[in-house]
């Protein structure tokens, strides 16, 4: 999946496919996790937010069931 790079100190890059509503989230740990089912929106929404990691954690983190890839 391909990642854009976004300006966040826990977050190095987020990736979505639309297809299966993936969200993927590669920390600056370089741990990447996949959390499914999550809506076009809430990654727009996460892409475009001042602070990449709350919104993370307020929206999404708690809510999607999710896999840890790597």
């Amino acid at each position: 999946m391909n990642r854009k790079p976004v300006n966040s100190s826990n977050i190095r890059s987020i990736g979505y496919d639309p297809q299966s509503a993936t969200l993927e989230v590669e920390f600056s740990s370089a741990e990447i996790y996949q959390y499914f089912n999550v809506p076009k929106y809430l990654y727009q929404n996460l892409i475009s937010a001042s602070s990449n990691g709350q919104f993370l954690n307020d929206y999404i983190k708690y809510r999607y069931q999710y896999q840890k890839i790597r």
